[in-house]
């Protein structure tokens, strides 16, 4: 933890700095009253430690002080003239714990344990509430495939660990939820669970959103912003699509893993973070470190226990599980006990799902918002191909859709291999050799 002690006196602000870092935490002190507020504006702290005598100033009047500039801040109370009736008026003002001059070490450290329990079941409100929000079917952690069900063993063997993990597979397969799985069956579960989205950000903003950044670091950085690594301390960090991760800051995401030490923008403190790291991606990483693009070291590191989800089209066992899971859920929240029909279900298996789950669950959703009845029927799922221009065998891209040719060709290689028997058949029908297929089909991420 961060924490800023307050007291007047220089003797007991290094004593208890002392016991502070002996603890393995990080210490910043302030004489007065008004030093402590700007500190407290400047920087994040997890906890201060106020004595309640501060020369001229009342603690307990700077303890609302605190409260209205930091709602959330845990504040310790100290002091040698302890009576029942300050430490009532402190608890009544907002304060976490009080403690009596002078004080032992090991009363410091029930103390300090206190105030980290207090912050793991706030960490834990904050992340039920967020869960709550963004409600979520339950996940199913059961499979009719054998290739699943082993990629599931492994992943849940590992939990226990501290190993880092490297989760595989295209978009929608699950990788979010299987390393929040991991996370909920590790050591770690009662800590943070922080998700950092690669993509979409520029160096610089991925930077501060990973490390965090000090004031006046570069141009906007009005205040101290403590990172996702900071936040996930302890707990796990997960890493999405960790292939788009700029070259620039895959060094200090090495030395993370490595060393388990940072610095923020504009810092050059450094600091410690206990976090196990998962990443996930849709990149073939390995022809990234082959093209320059990540570093091979890196890739090593992360490579410690890997594992691919399987695509939806190769877990057919498993489709009507989740199709009938979207279907109760959705059915709950909106209020419709709905159930799939006949032709529903022929719908789902029928259809090869290139968008996996996540396109699986938008289809159910809109299906039982759009069901008549107490049933969804197929005439409610997307049209044929869940997308604009889809072939009327729900397969791909119908001729003359406005798609690329890429995108045709490749659901006309697709619908070839579902038909025909064997590969060279499918190069006699689209009239090239094999060598040419073996090509498209890799660049399809078939072969």
């Amino acid at each position: 933890m961060d924490v800023l002690i307050v007291d007047d006196e220089k003797i007991i602000r290094d004593a208890v700095s002392q016991l502070v870092e002996d603890e393995g935490h990080y210490a910043e002190t302030a004489s007065s009253g008004d030093t402590a507020l700007k500190s407290l504006k400047e920087a994040a702290f997890d906890l201060v430690l106020l004595d309640v005598n501060l020369d001229v100033e009342n603690g307990l009047d700077l303890l609302v002080k605190f409260q209205a500039q930091n709602p959330n801040i845990p504040v310790v109370v100290f002091t040698a003239a302890a009576t029942t009736k300050t430490a009532v008026e402190a608890m009544r003002r907002g304060a976490l714990d009080f403690l009596e001059k002078p004080f032992t070490p090991e009363q410091f450290r029930i103390v300090l344990s206190r105030v980290q329990k207090h912050r793991r079941l706030a960490g834990r409100v904050v992340e039920l509430q967020t869960q709550v929000e963004n409600q979520t079917p339950e996940s199913v952690f059961e499979s009719g495939s054998r290739a699943v069900r082993e990629v599931l063993d492994v992943l849940f063997r590992a939990a226990s660990t501290s190993a880092s993990i490297l989760i595989l597979g295209e978009s929608g397969t699950g990788k979010s939820v299987a390393a929040r799985e991991v996370h909920q069956r590790s050591r770690r579960a009662d800590k943070p669970f922080i998700t950092v989205h690669c993509p979409g950000l520029s160096r610089e903003l991925l930077e501060s959103e990973l490390f965090g950044h000090t004031k006046g670091a570069f141009t906007g950085a009005v205040r101290d912003h403590w990172g996702k690594v900071k936040a996930a301390d302890g707990g796990t960090l997960f890493l999405d699509e960790i292939g788009e991760l700029p070259l620039e800051l895959q060094p200090k995401l090495l030395r993370l893993l490595q060393d388990r030490e940072y610095e923020r923008i504009g810092e050059t403190r450094t600091r410690t973070a206990d976090v196990r790291i998962i990443a996930a991606t849709n990149r073939d990483l390995k022809k990234a470190v082959e093209a320059g693009t990540f570093r091979e070291d890196l890739f090593y590191r992360l490579n410690v226990i890997t594992v691919e989800m399987p695509p939806l089209r190769d877990r057919l066992d498993d489709l009507l599980p989740f199709a009938e899971n979207f279907v109760g859920f959705f059915g709950r929240q909106f209020g419709r006990p709905v159930q799939l029909s006949a032709d529903a279900r022929q719908h789902v298996l029928a259809h090869e799902w290139p968008g996996n789950l996540r396109e699986l669950r938008n289809a159910i959703e809109r299906a039982v918002i759009l069901a008549k009845g107490t049933e969804v029927t197929a005439a409610d799922f997307p049209a044929p191909g869940a997308a604009p221009g889809a072939s009327s065998d729900g397969n791909g891209p119908a001729v003359g859709a406005p798609v690329s040719l890429d995108k045709l060709e490749e659901a006309h290689i697709r619908a070839l291999m579902r038909k025909l028997s064997n590969l060279a058949e499918v190069a006699r029908v689209l009239d090239i050799d094999q060598a040419t297929l073996y090509r498209k089909r890799k660049k399809m991420g078939l072969a």
